[in-house]
Order: structure tokens, then sequence, then C-alpha cells
């Protein structure tokens, strides 16, 4: 059978390129399209134990058996035309807070709580010329609207925006933006905060910066415990012992 692998991020420098078809065994599992990049790249293979994996836009454990098809993407720690869904966007325009924080707002609402990310002039003491963010897209849209329903339920407050911006920013734009109206401004807050935090380590979005020296993929916070990553599959397992 013959399955899609999509690369992102500095894996997609790694192999040289964003996707490719392998041929596999029938019931091969996400553990043998690990093998097969391992063997293929060392810097891939070193990279397995940080790394998630989505078949389907779905984050997969290695035993998942695969089927004629299937696309199985390979996700480093996430660095975190337009799509939308009820709360959320992904964009390659510049954002318009203005209009989305009007567009939330409710006679009801007693707070509004706004957070952008922009783009910085120096990370760690080297100078920022630009950055270019690129993302999973139908699986962030999915995972991020997951968010927005999740802080919808969790949290005491009535509505949430959460759109990111991708392509190439310059300095002082505005990457990703978060609004949440609720009736009470600590309600508001702590959605807000959870739901960037939770973005940034969860969602499949990542950014290359460039500065005056050189370019770099930025590193990523580990993924959630709840997420399997790849390192340890089954075949790997076996061949080592």
């Amino acid at each position: 059978m013959r399955v899609r692998i999509l690369f992102f991020g500095m894996l997609k420098d790694m192999a040289g390129r964003s996707s490719d078809w392998i041929d596999l065994p029938e019931e091969a599992s996400v553990g043998d399209v690990l093998d097969r990049c391992a063997a293929q790249s060392p810097s891939m293979k070193t990279a397995l134990p940080s790394l998630a994996v989505a078949v389907n836009q779905q984050y997969s454990a290695t035993g998942t058996v695969l089927h004629e098809g299937d696309e199985v993407a390979l996700l480093p720690p996430v660095s975190g035309g337009s799509e939308l869904c009820r709360h959320v966007a992904i964009v390659r325009e510049p954002i318009d807070t203005g209009a989305i924080l009007q567009g939330i707002k409710h006679a009801e609402d007693g707070a509004t709580v706004v957070f952008e990310g922009i783009v910085r002039n120096q990370t760690r003491g080297r100078k920022t010329i630009y950055l270019d963010y690129e993302a999973y897209e139908q699986m962030a849209l999915q995972q991020m609207e997951a968010l927005a329903q999740q802080a919808l339920r969790q949290f005491p407050v009535r509505d949430v925006a959460l759109v990111h911006r991708l392509g190439r920013l310059g300095i002082g734009e505005t990457s990703v933006l978060i609004v949440v109206a609720s009736a009470h401004r600590a309600a508001a807050f702590d959605a807000c905060r959870w739901l960037i935090d939770t973005l940034k380590r969860s969602v499949p979005i990542w950014k290359k910066e460039h500065f005056e020296d050189g370019a770099v993929w930025a590193d990523g916070e580990p993924f959630p415990a709840e997420i399997p990553r790849a390192a340890g599959s089954p075949n790997a397992d076996r061949a080592s012992k």
C-alpha cells in the first residue's frame, strides 16, 4: 500500500522536501513509517523523541495501523486562502484586531480580554529581521476550534475568537490574536491565558526566525503528555533487543 508522509518545520529541512509517498506492506503501522524515516535520515532519528504523529489529521500512537492512501504527518513541537470555523481562523493577511473585537462584544459582556502575539525585534540577543509561520492547516483549524469549545465549557465565558496568521511577518506585526468575552473579568483573563498557553503547546504551527546572521526554526514547547510521541515505535523496540 502507499501512504503520504508530510514533513513540517525543521523536519522539512531534514527531509529536503515537504511531502513524500512511500510503499509499505499491508498492516504496516505508524512505527514502520518512523523506522523508514529514521533509516533514511540520522537527524530525523535523533528528533523522534520530541515528535508527535497525526494520521488523517488526528494525533496517533506508533502502533496505529495504516491503510491505503492514509496521510501521516510528522510534527515537531509547535512554536506556537483562509479557512474559517465557528470560533477560529487561519489567515495570511494582517489581523484586524479592532474588527474582531467589535464583532465579538455583546451588551451582556462586562469584560473583553485581548491577547496579541507580536513579532519582536530580537531573540536571545540576536536581531530579528522577520518570521515565517507555517502550519498543518486543516489539523491546526480543528485543534484551534477544539480549544475554543473546551474553553467555553471550562470557563464561565460567553464567547472566544482565535486567529493565527501564516506566511512572512515583519517586526511589530500580529501573529496570533485571542479575544475572550465574559460577564466578569476574572474568567476572561483565565480563559485567555489558558487558550494561548495551550495553543502554543498543541496546535501544529511553527515559526522560522530570520536573523541578520542566519535563520533557525524556533524551539517548540514539549507536547502535552496526552499526545503520543514518535519515539519508541514497536518495530524499533524489537530491533534493539
